[in-house]
């Protein structure tokens, strides 16, 4: 057998799982492992200025290829600087690896120099945390953590890697990856779910994130899924963060099912007599705060269809549960006859759309504080490429995006879906570094641009050239306007207001272009000027309202905020 030391078997390890590219914070506590990684020059070493932002590129490149993305940092404060990243992975159910320091083993248990204890630090927000404490074990973890992070619902793996064990020497063979498990219907639920969908006469579809991963690598799910929702006459609604997985000129598009649906579209919503989560987690989010459907016990009859028996049921009691694969069941019922009478949704459907469409139109108020963000984004979206890249960071601004632009197979988008903010740049790092060539797009807050806009340095570094839309409105307009709804009597300002950079000055001190706009008169002509640039990233500062606090909610008490 042969002999070689834990680093050179967990590089052959990372090989062997296709990774082809790792995002870190160089530490001293797993240089053993990034020296030979440099060695070899097999998998490219993506070198970034925050843990947090490292660790939101994972997350990105994870989705962006169907596969765990991989960070590696070291341990303590690089880990507690990580953690946002494995929360928003953990509740975005998407797949990710995450190799962490640790202190030597024999100083375990002594509080050293950044010690923790990481399986009860990470408990909540991993699918498992794994440690590697012999030499032995080091290729089973890797394998291990890819396959419980890409089974059932996706999720993030921690893999503990103590500073000690590297230069170690082993004879364990190397774990192959293990073939990913996915789940088919059963012929009776499948059955039963086209029985529900024949006697329906006002169904949703809410189409969500597990169909979105498979069609990285089957793009026939968007085929697919269009095919059912005509053959079938089905409105299909895209969920949370999900718009791009039904074309929202399709005839049969429903209407987005995002946060706080406008109340035109909900209220046509809940006219439904039939609900079926086709890759749809359901959160308090999709659920519109667990009232639609209620938890635990729903209003009307719902199908959940989701690959993992621990999630189906969990929160609802649901009157058909099909822990499968989504695309599977969309195939199994492309297989069946449709129903002979499925037209006599024809006037649900297009009532639905009709409303959709309504909300789509680029129509927006002037504000007088600062440019109202909608035309802002009506005016991007004129230069959209069919396959571009868009990330989002957290916050209302957020709102405009998804009312505006009429999202389309074909374009990837990213951001966040538990809203973690500062995610907006390191997705659209992640985003250029997976797709070179592709027109990347970012859309960014005041308040996120400067809690990890810094990854901007690393964009120049590997030569990724984003689009930075940042809206600057001077306050955390999220909080302003909770603030506002939930008690008008009160001024709230001073608790969310920002002091900014000339966010124009500061894409130019990394060596990216920075355009200002001011007013809508300069809308056309600067964001032509953004796309027009092709050799470096472009940080657009735009000047909005404060008053116009999302694209469905304007502050009434005047001009000035309280």
């Amino acid at each position: 057998m042969t002999t070689t030391t834990v680093a050179r078997l967990l590089a052959d390890s990372l090989e062997a799982h296709d990774v082809d590219q790792i995002f870190c914070v160089p530490g001293e506590s797993y240089v053993g492992l990034t020296s030979v990684l440099t060695e070899r020059n097999s998998i490219r070493m993506i070198v970034c200025r925050h843990e947090g932002g490292a660790g939101f590129m994972a997350v990105a490149d994870g989705r962006l290829r169907n596969r765990a993305g991989v960070c590696i940092v070291s341990r303590g404060p690089g880990l507690s600087n990580a953690m946002v990243s494995l929360h928003s992975a953990f509740h975005d159910a998407t797949p990710m690896v995450m190799l962490v320091g640790q202190v030597e083993r024999k100083d375990f248990g002594r509080l050293a120099l950044q010690e923790q204890n990481y399986s009860k630090l990470l408990s909540d927000i991993t699918k498992s945390v794994i440690e590697v404490n012999e030499p032995e074990q080091a290729s089973e973890a890797i394998a291990r953590a890819f396959h419980i992070a890409e089974t059932g619902t996706p999720g993030p793996v921690a893999v503990i890697l103590p500073e000690d064990i590297f230069d170690k020497t082993t004879d364990a063979e190397l774990n192959l990856p293990r073939p990913r498990v996915v789940a088919g219907p059963r012929a009776q639920d499948l059955q039963q779910l086209a029985d529900m969908l024949a006697k329906a006469e006002r169904p949703l579809i809410l189409a969500g994130g597990a169909l979105l991963a498979d069609s990285l690598h089957d793009k026939a799910v968007y085929a697919d899924l269009r095919r059912l929702s005509e053959e079938w006459v089905l409105p299909i609604n895209p969920t949370h963060r999900r718009p791009q997985l039904f074309d929202a000129r399709h005839p049969n598009y429903g209407g987005y099912m995002g946060i706080r649906v406008p109340p035109a579209l909900i209220g046509e919503m809940k006219k439904a007599d039939l609900i079926v989560a086709l890759g749809e987690r359901l959160t308090d989010t999709v659920s519109q705060s667990y009232t639609f459907p209620a938890a635990p016990q729903p209003q009307l009859p719902v199908v959940h269809i989701w690959p993992d028996p621990n999630e189906v049921g969990r929160v609802w009691r649901v009157d058909l549960g099909m822990p499968c694969d989504p695309h599977e069941v969309i195939k199994g019922l492309l297989a069946m006859r449709s129903p002979t009478d499925a037209s006599k949704r024809r006037g649900w459907v297009d009532g639905l759309h009709k409303i959709h469409l309504s909300l789509l139109e680029k129509t927006w108020e002037p504000t007088t504080d600062g440019i109202n963000f909608a035309a802002i984004v009506c005016e991007v979206d004129k230069h959209l490429a069919d396959d571009a890249v868009i990330t989002s960071d957290a916050g209302n601004f957020g709102s405009y995006l998804h009312r505006y632009i009429g999202f389309k197979p074909g374009q990837e988008f990213l951001s966040s879906v538990v809203g973690a903010m500062g995610s907006g740049m390191p997705m659209a790092v992640a985003g250029g570094l997976r797709r070179p060539g592709k027109q990347v797009v970012a859309f960014m807050g005041d308040g996120g641009a400067l809690m990890a806009g810094n990854e901007i340095a690393t964009a120049c570094q590997y030569g990724c050239n984003p689009i930075v839309i940042i809206s600057d409105n001077s306050m955390y307009g999220t909080i302003g306007m909770h603030s506002y709804v939930r008690y008008p009597e009160r001024k709230f300002m001073e608790a969310t207001r920002l002091t900014n950079p000339d966010f124009a000055a500061w894409g130019r001190s990394f060596g990216a272009e920075g355009i200002t706009i001011r007013d809508e008169s300069e809308i056309a002509e600067g964001i032509a000027r953004a796309f027009a640039v092709k050799t470096k990233p472009v940080v657009v500062h735009c000047l909005t309202s404060s008053v116009q606090m999302s694209a469905w909610r304007r502050f009434q008490g005047g001009e000035t905020l309280p």
